[in-house]
This record gives C-alpha cells, sequence and structure tokens, in this order.
C-alpha cells in the first residue's frame, strides 16, 4: 500500500527521472476545487498530493513532493467497477526510485493483469484487491475505506496476502472547518507490523501523521498530536510483547559451554569456551568445561555455534517501536541513532527503563538544518550562528548524546556550533553541508562524517559541492566516482588526516548498493536472505529498479563508481581510521554491511569489530558493553555456525542476552514480523 503508508520516504534516496519515465510537465495538472492534501513535518512543508474525479468518472491524483532535494513528481487515474475495487489503474511519473510508471487492468475473462519497474504479472481478480507498487500516497484512501467495508473478515491482495484494519480510539481536532472528529485504526497484512492510519468521523480515510504527515491542508498543526496518540496505542501493544519477554524466568543463570567466542577487543575467536550469564551481568569466562553451572541455571551446549557480543548498528534512526523490537530479533542490543525527535528519544530511554519496551540499549543524536525547503524532516531548524548554538544547548538539556549537522547548513555555524557541542560534552557529526568538503567539515569541528558519498565530495567537482543539499550529494559520487584515483598524493594526505585527528566514518554502504548497482531484476543483497520470511508487500517494497540513468551513464558506471566508495572504506581503514557499521535503513541490511567491508579489505574480525568494540568506545560505553568480559552487562548473541568462517552466520539467531535476560530468537522473530530464520 504505496510502501507501506509512507514508510518507505524516510529513507528516500533518490530524485530525478529516468529515460523512461514521463516527465513532469506531461503530468496531469489539478483543476481549482480539487482536495488538497499537504506532505508536512516539524521542519516544514515538503510536498502536496490533490485528488478529483474526471468528467468520465475516474478518480484521478496528483503528487509533487521534494523531500531533502529527492524529487517526486507523479500521477494517477483510477477506473472503478461497479463493485468499487479499481478495474485499472495507470500511475506515471518518477520517483526517489526512478521510473514510477505502473499499469493495471482487468480483461474481459476477470484475469488482473499488472506491470510496474520491478516486476509484472497476472491472476484472478475475483474478490481481491490489486496492490500497487507505488504511486501517490493519497490513493491508498481507496485501500483504506475497502477495509473498514470489508470488516473483520479483511481483503484479500493482489500480487499476493491478505490485509485488515482494526479502528480504535477518537478525538478532536481543529482545521479549517472547525472541530473534526478523527478515529486512529491500525492496518495488518502490508508491513512488519500494524500500521497507523487516521480515519474520519465516517470512517473513510483522513490522513496519516508520523515524521512526515500526509494531511488535508489546513489540518498540518494537528500532526505531532496525532502522531503522540498513535505511538502511545502503539507503546500499548508493544508493551504487553515486552512484558512477556521480560519475565523473571529469562533472567535466570545460563552457562554456555563448548562454545567458540568472539574477543572483540583482541579482534580473534576462542574456540571452547564457556560464558558464565547472571544477575544481567557476564559472570565469568573460561575453557570449556571450567565453569560449574549454579542451580537452576540454563545450560546450553554451544558446540557448532558462535557468541558474540551483541551487534550495533551506529546508523539507526530509531523511533518505531515495532523496528526496535526486530533490532533484537536480527542480534542488535546496541545502536547510535544519528537523528531523531526529542520526544521519541526521552519516550525510548523512559519505557525502556521500566522495561515497557524491548528494545536494544544505545546513544541519539538530533539534527540541526538551516531554515530551507531542503530541511531535514524531523530536524531542529535555525536561521543563524546564534540559533544554532541554541539548538545544541537544547539537545544538551534533553540529555542527548549528540548534535548532527546536515546538508543545507550554512558553513559558516559549523564552527561556532561544534564548539558550543564540544563544550557540552556533545559528540558533532553528519552530512557534509553544500560548498564544504568532508576535510572542512572536520578542521570545523566534525567528530565523524556519516555516509561514503560524503566522504566521496573529497574528490569531487567543485559544482557538486556546492550543491551537495540537493540531488548532487549522490549524482556526483555516481557519474565521477569511478574516475577518482583513490591512491593519489591528495587522497592519501585526505586519509592520513582523518586518521591523525581521530576522525570516525560511518560509510553505510548499504543505502547507495542498490542505488547504484540494482538494475530491478533481483533482490539487493541486503535483503535477500529475508526474502522468504518477511511479508510478501515488504519483498516487493525491496525490489527497486537502481537509480535512474543519467547523462549517457551506464549501470556499469554506476557499478564502478559503487566499487571505487567500497574502495574507499578499505583506504580508510588501511591509514587508521575507524569505521563504525550503520545501515540507516531496518537494520536487516546490517550483516551485508560487515560483508562488504570484507570486500573493502578488512578481515573478517576488522569487520566484526566495527559493529562491536568500535561503536562502543565511540559512545562511550565500552566499559559495560562491546565484548564479552566478567563484570560487563550480558548484552549478548548466539547464532548457529562458525561465525569465523563466515560472516553471513550472524543473520542465524539462536539466543539474544538482553541485560542478562535470555531471548529465544525464533520468539523474537515471530513477535517481530518475520515468519522464521533467513537464509
Amino acid at each position: 500500500m504505496r510502501r507501506i503508508l509512507l514508510a518507505s520516504l524516510l529513507a528516500a534516496t533518490a530524485s530525478i527521472a529516468g529515460a523512461a519515465s514521463t516527465p513532469k510537465e506531461q503530468l496531469m495538472a489539478p483543476p481549482a476545487g480539487a482536495r488538497h492534501y499537504t506532505i508536512s513535518s516539524v521542519a516544514g512543508k515538503h510536498g502536496d498530493i490533490w485528488s478529483w474525479t474526471m468528467p468520465d468518472g475516474r478518480v484521478a491524483y496528483r503528487m509533487s513532493m521534494s523531500l531533502r532535494g529527492w524529487v517526486t513528481e507523479t500521477d494517477e487515474l483510477v477506473t472503478l467497477a461497479p463493485d468499487k475495487r479499481p478495474a485499472a489503474i495507470a500511475i506515471r511519473g518518477y520517483t526517489d526510485s526512478g521510473d514510477a510508471t505502473e499499469n493495471f487492468d482487468v480483461d474481459a475473462g476477470g484475469v488482473a493483469h499488472w506491470k510496474t519497474a520491478v516486476d509484472s504479472g497476472s491472476a484472478p481478480f475475483a474478490a481481491r484487491r490489486y496492490n500497487t507498487y507505488g504511486g501517490p500516497w493519497l490513493a491508498s484512501e481507496m485501500d483504506v475505506n475497502a477495509l473498514v467495508a470489508a470488516g473483520d473478515k479483511g481483503v484479500d491482495l493482489l500480487p499476493t496476502g491478505h490485509a485488515s484494519i482494526k479502528i480504535g480510539q477518537s478525538m478532536e481536532i481543529d482545521g479549517p472547518q472547525g472541530k473534526k472528529t478523527v478515529k486512529l485504526a491500525f492496518i495488518t497484512g502490508y508491513g512488519f507490523s500494524p500500521s497507523p492510519v487516521w480515519l474520519d468521523g465516517d470512517n473513510r480515510f483522513f490522513g496519516n501523521a508520523g515524521v512526515v504527515a500526509l494531511l488535508p491542508e489546513g489540518y498540518e498543526a494537528n500532526g505531532p498530536k496525532l502522531k503522540d496518540i498513535q505511538d502511545k496505542a502503539t507503546a500499548d501493544m508493544v508493551r504487553d510483547v515486552a512484558h512477556g519477554f521480560l519475565a523473571p524466568a529469562n533472567r535466570t543463570p545460563t552457562l554456555v559451554d563448548h562454545v567458540l567466542m568472539f574477543d572483540s577487543v583482541a579482534g580473534t575467536y576462542l574456540p571452547d569456551r564457556a560464558v558464565l550469564i547472571s544477575n544481567g551481568k557476564v559472570a565469568a569466562v573460561g575453557a570449556a568445561g571450567s565453569i560449574k553451572a549454579p542451580a537452576g541455571a540454563v545450560v546450553i551446549d554451544g558446540q557448532g555455534k558462535t557468541l558474540l557480543p551483541g551487534l550495533w548498528d551506529s546508523h539507526q534512526h530509531v523511533g518505531d517501536d515495532w523496528n526496535l523490537l526486530q533490532n533484537l530479533a536480527t542480534g542488535m542490543t546496541n545502536y547510535r541513532s544519528p537523528g531523531s525527535l526529542i520526544e521519541d528519544a526521552l519516550s525510548i530511554y523512559k519505557r525502556r527503563a521500566a522495561g515497557d519496551l524491548l528494545a536494544p540499549d544505545g546513544k541519539i543524536s538530533v539534527i540541526i538544518d538551516r531554515k530551507d525547503p531542503l530541511a531535514a524532516q524531523g530536524a531542529l531548524t535555525v536561521s543563524s550562528a546564534a540559533e544554532a548554538i541554541a539548538a545544541v544547548d537544547k539537545i544538551k538539556a534533553a540529555g542527548l548524546w549528540g548534535a548532527k549537522f546536515y546538508t543545507s547548513m550554512n558553513p559558516a555555524w559549523i564552527a561556532p556550533a561544534a564548539a558550543e557541542a564540544h563544550k557540552l560534552g556533545l559528540h558533532v557529526h553528519g552530512h557534509v553541508p553544500a560548498g564544504m568538503r568532508p576535510l572542512d567539515a572536520v578542521r570545523a569541528g566534525y567528530d565523524e562524517v556519516t555516509h561514503i558519498n560524503f566522504i566521496m565530495m573529497q574528490a569531487m567537482p567543485q559544482e557538486v559541492v556546492d550543491k551537495a543539499n540537493t540531488a548532487a550529494r549522490l549524482e556526483g559520487p555516481a557519474k565521477y566516482g569511478k574516475d577518482v584515483d583513490l591512491d593519489s598524493p591528495a587522497m592519501k594526505a585526505f586519509y592520513a588526516e582523518l586518521s591523525k585527528r581521530g576522525t570516525i566514518i560511518d560509510p553505510t554502504l548499504t543505502v547507495w548498493e542498490p542505488l547504484m548497482t540494482s538494475d530491478g531484476t533481483a533482490l539487493s543483497p541486503e535483503y535477500a536472505p529475508f526474502a522468504d520470511v518477511a511479508p510478501p508487500s515488504v519483498v516487493r517494497g525491496w525490489k527497486i529498479p537502481g537509480y535512474p540513468l543519467f547523462g549517457g551513464l551506464t549501470r556499469d558506471d554506476f557499478r564502478k563508481s559503487f566499487d571505487k566508495m567500497v574502495g574507499l572504506v578499505g583506504r580508510l581503514h588501511q591509514a587508521g581510521v575507524r569505521i563504525v557499521a550503520g545501515t540507516d535503513g531496518y537494520g536487516l541490511e546490517l550483516v551485508r554491511e560487515l560483508e562488504l567491508y570484507q570486500q573493502a579489505g578488512l578481515t573478517n574480525a576488522e569487520s566484526l569489530q566495527t559493529a562491536t568494540i568500535v561503536p562502543a568506545r565511540m559512545t562511550g560505553m565500552d566499559g559495560r558493553v562491546g565484548s564479552i568480559a566478567p563484570g560487563k552487562t550480558a548484552d549478548i548473541i548466539l547464532v548457529d555456525g562458525d561465525v569465523s568462517k563466515d560472516l553471513t552466520n550472524l543473520r542465524h539467531v539462536r539466543t539474544v542476552f538482553l541485560d542478562g535476560y535470555r531471548l529465544d530468537g525464533a520468539a523474537l522473530r515471530q513477535a517481530s514480523g518475520l515468519s522464521g530464520m533467513p537464509k
């Protein structure tokens, strides 16, 4: 349903149309009086969607959005069958993932046919409803209304799946027409977890709220309030799950014996070890058979398994309770969020401490960006150096860990704001503002640079650097990256200075791999292992045609540029620059990120250190997590297989120890929307 009811937009990473896309000028223009929705966040307005009925009875939609410079321009025409199901759908234009062209129709024999940029197929239309791959988000209102009408029996979907809706609490909001009653509902069947949606007083679609909201024009101010209510409703659901896992019976002592253990500090694997976990801590570590299990302990035979410190995702924008639960299911016991809303961060900390939220533990930064149409959604937006400093003070006052600067920041504001952050003990990192190169940002006070494309900016032409708050931040490296000499004297001097300054790099290679290498014929390697255990609608959304080609470049050119990005990580590591592994995604991508580090030249153990001890040290948490040693918090994972021989065994999580609680991997997967062990 429109990429799972807006879920994908927070990871939007591309912008312009490919050659096959319908250009903006040829898309429909909304007539006067068309229904008007806006796309907005606390940072401002990001786009518009209109809907109207054509003279022939077809329903039309038009969407126009620029989210941090990534542009979507689409339209859609829907022909309704007598039973009000869409019998024909035509979508045109382009999105953050390229060509948006999609067509659906039903032939005279009652067979439905569809074709998108990533798939095509046919199936009997009887009693089923087509779930679009893309299209203007507002068109999902038809699906929501159909789910309401279907009641408890729900709706069977094409290409596959089943969805239903449950209506909950109501409230009043204010808008242009005065007070209006809206109702919170949750949809299941499209994603890993129930998706919130708001209905009007007649139980018809009203809008969506979240970090980014889709609401009728004039009702935007209600977005944060609606988000708060749906977050609390979600928290209630997740609280019940947490209480089930965090039961006293799951915190009895555990002895894991005869296991292969990863020593993250030394960067070695120790065979045939024994580890005793008790009272939330690692009580003892020794040779296999040397530790006696206390009375009432659970003893786990570790033969054929690997015991490791819990994994870190150092680029996990936490905020969704269900996603945090899924992170645990995939072995992540810690995270660093490089940008969350202050209220979301404080809620996570409070509920986790109370045992009402099953989630990894971590540190959180807040984004600061200049007030601008290209400002990051969810950012604290500022208009001067003084306001940037005040934003830093606000982050510190909230008790959070870091300040993340963004691409539209005035470069002149970075140094004073970074100085204030350092004075307050905050970590400074982020995207590199337009007009700056990464070395400029580091010299101005960055402790860390986020995303490998911004590191590649050091070698980009000035016209790319000057427009780095637009699509140029991807298109420049995609175009010129293949020709960069990673071993030139200038680049070697760059690496050396980063190393000398102690700069940390958060590459997020798995963001760029599908965009630059995919042609839409197969799932990206980061998601392929989960294809058989994730909901069908999610898997379909993972298929992307890759970033649209431009300027005579080929997909092979893009792949060569991505290879240079991978090589750049290797050169940084060789120069002594610290690397932390992050995904900027679900978190499911983490193991693939580590695989790419191996391709870059890091050893198996060095790759694994980027997701264990290195981020623990970066956040100052290494005194209690990041390694397995007596006295440390038992944030540990047990996986099937020998990780020293194959990092992909990290996906085979058998048991997660979180603050000493012994959590069954299979039960965690089921609770988080995964139907089984990934490949």
